[in-house]
């Protein structure tokens, strides 16, 4: 259950800073093309989202 709780937090997190970082229009991380930051911060949000779902269905 903890785990899951830690997956669910920090794939909310990370979503919500890379919406909020592309929608003031600034760089998700430095040094790496925009488009690839947000995509791959996006992809690891949603998949750590997927997985805190899965532990939490599991208890």
């Amino acid at each position: 259950m903890f785990a899951g709780a830690v997956f669910a937090l920090f794939g909310g997190a990370l979503l919500t800073w890379t919406v909020t970082r592309l929608r003031q229009g600034q760089p998700v991380a430095h040094g790496v093309h925009p488009v690839t930051s947000a995509t791959l911060a996006s992809v690891v949000a949603v998949v750590a989202l997927v997985l805190g779902a899965w532990c939490l269905s599991r208890v």
